[in-house]
């Protein structure tokens, strides 16, 4: 879950719902300079099923066992990680085998820093985690060496579309994390080392400039102003007893979609 403290209330965006608006970001992408990505259908379903496994986690949420907080995917312990997401992968290979192919690199790039596509943090592990985490990236390797060389899949476009899902990833979880509502300074951003048609990169500036609207510099979609939805629930705080009061509470919360709109 995209945990964010709303003041009264904590702002829930369940992770399939983070993964689905990535996907409408891919499905737009392709402005001027920008080049729209290749295998289209496959980059989109990649987005769009990136973070299937969270739905297992997510049918029974917990609290943080420290604050008593709604615990934020950032807080889940990586075994249970590692199992739910490989068990994802397994099913997005055999119903696409290309975008199994970015989902499982999106899965070890989070361990790998995000194979330096992007400005990726080490993610700090102790020795016997990180052993489980690299088991786990070798495996993933190895199938998505089979994968390419099944498909014959150019080296050079799947590293762009590895970027690009990473990308759309990275402001997804801006629009579910940061105070959009507000539309202010708090709801500015960077996206770095954004592909471009010639094959450079470059940043790209998220300044707000109005309650749920951003504008972006460079501008990389085909339309302006562009509409994207994002589902999201809040959740009234209080102090809940266990993580069964706090699962009744979320299950009983409105289900509201609200209107992001993205400017050149």
């Amino acid at each position: 879950m995209l945990v964010r403290d709303e003041g009264d209330a904590w702002q829930i965006v369940l992770q399939t719902d983070h993964a689905d608006l990535a996907a409408q970001l891919l499905a737009a992408w392709g402005g001027e300079g920008f080049a729209a990505p290749v295998p289209r259908d496959a980059v989109v379903r990649a987005g769009r099923r990136h973070d299937d496994g969270w739905a297992v986690w997510e049918r029974a949420p917990r609290l943080d066992p420290e604050t008593g907080d709604p615990q934020s995917f950032l807080g889940v312990e990586v075994p249970a990680h590692l199992a739910f997401y490989r068990a994802a992968v397994e099913v997005v290979c055999d119903e696409d085998p290309y975008a199994g192919l970015l989902v499982s690199m999106h899965m070890s790039g989070l361990y790998r820093r995000r194979y330096g596509v992007v400005p990726a943090g080490e993610m700090r592990l102790d020795p016997e985690l990180r052993a489980r985490a690299d088991l786990f990236c070798d495996q993933e390797e190895q199938r998505q060496d089979a994968l390419a060389a099944q498909l014959g899949a150019d080296e050079g476009e799947r590293w762009t579309n590895y970027a690009l899902l990473q990308i759309a990833d990275l402001l997804s979880l801006h629009c579910g994390l940061a105070d959009l509502a507000a539309g202010g300074a708090g709801a500015a951003g960077h996206l770095r080392d954004v592909p471009t048609e010639d094959g450079g990169r470059v940043d790209v500036a998220i300044t707000p400039v109005g309650p749920w609207r951003l504008r972006l510099d460079s501008y990389p979609f085909g339309e302006s102003p562009l509409a994207l939805t994002m589902i999201r629930r809040l959740v009234p705080k209080r102090d809940w007893p266990g993580d069964d009061a706090f699962r009744e509470d979320l299950a009983a919360a409105r289900r509201e979609v609200v209107r992001i709109y993205l400017q050149a």
